[in-house]
């Protein structure tokens, strides 16, 4: 049961819940996120949440408020806050209400759900599987161990000891099936069972069981000392890292297939309105089903596009040349919209995350300034 105050929630809750949603673990290297500015002992009233923390946009959080934000405001380095720089004026101007800054920017883009997800889902398209997954770290080793059948019990219980066989929530976790091993003892040998020079077949179990790759000496000294063989026969296999469900970008299907120029003025119709529009590339009249999206900057993953074989890729900031390159080796059409709206439907996302879990207790709302750079589009041309 999370506790609140008669006036608002601690904003260490407020962050607890948005790392669990957003887990900081997921960000990039290069990435700046979490509280910029605030007191996590302090208490929030409100949350306003946008895609960037400009000016205009800190005016609109409210005394011990909490601006939620996608892009960080402090992403490169920097060596002064002070009023007189436009950054520094912000952090300024939000503490002096006594306001927090939070950031959730490329945790955000991975976790599950996300930006792309968010994206996906006012397209449309039913999500089953991420562009640019993230491979969780497996550093676990499988063990498979070949001993004599009656030794079998001893040597299980010694790697045990030594740390083996833990799977999630269980301990003592082993696998076993019986065989016939066989070995011929050569000149030098002390063999534990048979005699040099003669073939020997011996009745033994194969044992597997996994371990932290962490502990190979510690296993591997468990294993020779208690198994009866002077040379005992293994395997160590390194099993491969498995994904995630999370990473960058999302692919999903229409629920109905659409002419590729009919799903192009979809895109425009659902995401708000800027300067820049809604560009594309491809045959107006080809059918669309699969869909690639990527909320931000996604050209450096045209390839991933073009190798999952998708119907159309939907993004922003695309370049000419990528683009060009893109549309001279795919049939993947491409959908280029605003940065900023590409990623505006994530803010109505983080916003249901803190309703859902605070309810009453902590008023949220969804900034709706255009904080898009671009403002001025040119006329068309009359002649």
């Amino acid at each position: 049961m999370v506790e609140h105050t008669a006036t608002g929630v601690k904003l260490a809750e407020i962050i607890a819940v948005l790392d669990d949603a957003y887990p900081p673990g997921l960000a990039q290297s290069w990435d700046s996120v979490g509280l910029v500015c605030g007191d996590p002992d302090d208490v929030v009233d409100s949350v306003t949440v946008a895609v960037d923390a400009t000016a205009e946009v800190a005016t609109t959080v409210g005394p011990r408020g909490l601006l939620l934000a996608h892009h960080p405001l402090l992403l490169r380095g920097v060596d002064t806050v002070a009023a007189s720089t436009p950054k520094g004026a912000l952090i300024h101007q939000l503490i002096r209400a006594g306001a927090a800054l939070f950031t959730a920017h490329t945790n955000a883009d991975s976790a599950n759900p996300g930006v792309s997800d968010a994206l996906a889902e006012v397209l449309g398209l039913t999500v089953d599987s991420v562009l640019d997954p993230i491979s969780a770290r497996s550093d676990i080793d499988k063990w498979v161990i070949f001993v004599p059948t009656a030794d079998a019990s001893a040597v299980r219980d010694a790697v045990f000891a030594a740390g083996a066989g833990h799977i999630g929530d269980y301990s003592h976790c082993s696998w076993s099936v019986a065989g016939a091993g066989q070995f011929l003892p050569l000149d030098g040998a002390a063999p534990a069972i048979g005699t040099i020079g003669s073939l020997e077949r011996v009745d033994e179990d194969r044992v597997e069981m996994v371990a932290p790759a962490r502990l190979r000496s510690q296993v591997l000294a468990a294993v020779r000392a208690s198994h009866p063989y002077e040379e005992p026969a293994f395997d160590v296999l390194p099993l491969a890292a498995l994904p995630t469900g999370v990473g960058i970008g999302r692919i999903g299907t229409l629920a109905e297939p659409l002419r590729f120029a009919d799903f192009v003025a979809r895109v425009g119709a659902v995401l708000p309105q800027t300067t820049w529009g809604v560009r594309a590339a491809g045959d107006p009249d080809a059918p669309v089903t699969r869909v690639a999206v990527c909320g931000g900057a996604g050209d450096s993953l045209l390839s991933a596009a073009a190798a999952t074989g998708v119907d159309a890729y939907v993004t922003a900031d695309l370049r000419h040349h990528p683009a060009d390159e893109h549309r001279r080796g795919s049939d993947v059409a491409l959908v280029d919209v605003a940065h900023w709206a590409s990623e505006y439907p994530w803010c109505a996302q983080a916003a249901a995350v803190l309703r859902d879990h605070f309810g009453a207790a902590l008023p949220v709302r969804v900034c709706d300034l255009r904080t898009d750079p671009w403002n001025i589009e040119s006329p068309k041309g009359t002649s």
